[in-house]
């Protein structure tokens, strides 16, 4: 039937034949649209442990994966872990290596369960990676080389067909009424119903590190922690310790010598630099610091340098030693104790020449030593910031996201992994172990 247009309207059926195409157009576009959104059953932002991880364990539960990586090579990071030597775990028990974590530890009860340090090895072995522990606590790949575990992920993401894009950096995750829809990137955007965020934290910029994960996150309605930097140097308002920089102290134990924050402590071996103090015992205890620093501007410390002695047990021992040795020097008796440089020190801040002999040296001045001895002040005054930081301390809130599943609890179809949420922990494998088993958990794509 043929309709004419009348000149005071249109031709109501006309019209409405027109609206009912109009109508069948746009589903038919929409439904096409829909088709292309779900070319990716999972994207993954970040090539590190973690991101490596989830896109693998995803990929072969048969998910199609992209990964996306902002740099033009994958795991910058992972390869200069431990010095190049990738500590990847240790050997402690879930329930120990939880504990070192501190009071948010059980947080990784589900990850740890699902794949902890045994499930870890194994799957290395799997890929071709030896791994052993030769001081029965770290355990390394045998070749100590970070590009080792590097390659043998890449070869597994290749053999699972995992689609991955470098030089792409995410600037916005996609959703449509709480659901993921797929990533925005600075020249393409990509779809899928799952996206899981493994952007690290804020350490080693010079590596990738600018917190892209703390943005996207926050766009979407997270929480984010105050951040700090942590596992990094310190800096000291004291000049005698750049005396002393060639020497390392084992078993030294730290405090805060604030009055709200005494029971800071930690214990393990330091070493003194041109202008501060590092080792593995400054690296730990970095993470309690930098927020204190930020409050406080300095940050008075008292470090005991003999190995737990006390005041009585040190002058005993001195008396001892002047006893076998009535004629050495006051130095010679302290180096029993503790390196040349540091001893000399030592007996400069007591007012005492370290050449003197005992009868020479005035009690006051005897006891300060003693004193010196037992607890050595030093006063933290800063540090190099992020540029210097293995691990960022804070993060996305650990309350918005389903320790079950690394899901978020705001959005369906976001998850998280690694350092990108507010938890860290100290040196010896603990960092990438929970990299790695928030990865494996998340990229089980639970709902």
């Amino acid at each position: 039937m043929l309709h004419f247009v009348r000149n005071d309207g249109h031709c109501e059926e006309g019209r409405r034949s027109n609206l009912s195409f109009t109508r069948s157009l746009i589903l038919l576009i929409a439904e096409k649209a829909t088709d292309l959104s779900v070319k990716y059953d999972l994207i993954v932002i970040g090539s590190g442990a973690s991101g490596m991880m989830s896109a693998i364990i995803s990929a072969r539960a048969g998910k199609k994966v992209l990964l996306l990586e902002k740099l033009p090579q994958i795991a910058s990071k992972l390869k200069a872990t431990g010095g190049g030597r990738c500590n990847l775990t240790n050997t402690l028990s879930n329930e120990e290596f939880m504990r070192q974590f501190g009071r948010d530890g059980r947080f990784m009860q589900d990850a740890l369960g699902a794949f902890d340090s045994t499930a870890l090895v194994s799957f290395f072995a799997q890929i071709g990676v030896e791994t052993h522990a030769p001081d029965g606590f770290r355990i390394f790949p045998t070749s100590h080389s970070a590009l080792t575990i590097i390659l043998a992920l890449e070869n597994e993401m290749n053999k699972l067909n995992i689609d991955l894009k470098c030089a792409q950096k995410v600037e916005q995750i996609l959703q449509n009424n709480n659901q993921i829809t797929g990533v925005k990137t600075q020249t393409d955007s990509f779809f899928a119903p799952n996206v899981i965020v493994a952007t690290g934290g804020l350490g080693y910029p010079t590596l990738g590190a600018e917190g892209d994960g703390y943005t996207l996150a926050s766009e979407l309605g997270h929480k984010i922690t105050e951040l700090h930097p942590a596992m990094m140097p310190l800096k000291v308002k004291e000049e005698w310790v750049k005396n002393c920089r060639a020497d390392t102290i084992a078993k030294v134990e730290l405090r805060v010598d604030l009055p709200k924050h005494k029971k800071l402590r930690a214990l393990g071996d330091l070493i003194f630099t041109n202008n501060g103090l590092r080792g593995p015992v400054i690296l730990d205890f970095a993470r309690e610091i930098t927020p204190l620093l930020e409050q406080y501007g300095e940050v008075p410390l008292l470090l005991n340098l003999t190995k737990g002695m006390n005041e009585e047990q040190i002058a005993m021992h001195i008396k001892n030693e002047i006893a076998k040795n009535p004629h050495a020097k006051i130095i010679e008796h302290i180096t029993t104790l503790l390196p040349h440089a540091i001893s000399h020190e030592l007996c400069l801040l007591s007012n005492i020449n370290p050449h003197a002999k005992n009868k020479e040296i005035e009690g006051a001045n005897r006891a300060k030593l003693i004193q010196l001895l037992a607890w050595t002040p030093l006063t933290v005054t800063g540090h190099d910031g992020f540029k210097m930081a293995m691990i960022t301390r804070g993060g996305i809130h650990l309350k918005e996201i389903n320790p079950k599943t690394m899901q978020s609890k705001i959005i369906n179809g976001l998850y998280f992994c690694g350092e990108v949420m507010n938890l860290d922990g100290p040196c010896g494998g603990y960092n990438l172990q929970w990299s790695f088993s928030s990865g494996a958990l998340a990229g089980m794509l639970q709902k």
